[in-house]
């Protein structure tokens, strides 16, 4: 199993990216979130889940581990396969993808390309308890952790969302200081999305 890629990316092109390691070139399929954060010539790293079928072995290539998560859970849905995930990842990137199953945003799935109402529905359906399991909501003040809350709380479903981004309990409470209280869930995901970006 081929977990990462290290190396210059010698040729980026739309979908495809190829790194070089030890003097061979893998190439890798790529989302077009993955793609804004590659340079040609550039070193990168690409994790890696791999997708066989009988006249075919592809390497499908992610920026994060976050997007690679998100992939892997799609492909765990009935009807969604490799080229729908990608598709899916490719117009929001894993952070809006996220968002729209803890939201049950229909139209920010169907956005992508191949992907119709009743398969949007049904990758909300499947997947948002994997991705929203975790219902704790945190004590922005620095605090300990405050006690469970319901699991419609907007602060409880956007730590949920934080921390399936991969982002620590301690990341998330330092992000999330001096967030509107009364803000939807994507407010406060984007409120901290931005606060450790500019971090």
């Amino acid at each position: 199993m081929i977990y990462y890629l290290s190396g210059p990316v010698t040729i980026l092109e739309p979908g495809l990216a190829v790194v070089e390691c030890g003097g061979v070139g893998y190439g890798c399929r790529i989302t077009a979130y993955t793609a804004s954060q590659l340079k040609l010539n550039q070193n990168a790293r690409l994790y890696v889940s791999e997708s066989i079928r009988e006249d075919a072995f592809d390497l499908i290539g992610f920026s994060s581990r976050e997007e690679q998560r998100c992939y892997e859970l799609l492909i765990t849905v009935n009807g969604v396969g490799p080229k729908a995930a990608m598709a899916i990842l490719s117009s929001g990137g894993p952070q809006n993808f996220t968002l729209a199953v803890m939201t049950g945003d229909e139209k920010m799935l169907t956005a992508a390309q191949g992907i119709g109402k009743k398969t949007a529905q049904r990758i909300i359906l499947e997947l948002k308890d994997k991705i929203g399991g975790s219902t704790d909501a945190l004590d922005f003040s620095g605090g300990p952790v405050a006690a469970p809350v319901q699991s419609g709380n907007a602060a409880a479903l956007a730590n949920a969302a934080l921390q399936e981004l991969g982002y620590s309990p301690a990341e998330i409470a330092q992000a999330l200081k001096g967030v509107d209280a009364a803000a939807s869930t994507e407010e406060m995901v984007r409120y901290a999305l931005r606060a450790m970006v500019m971090k």
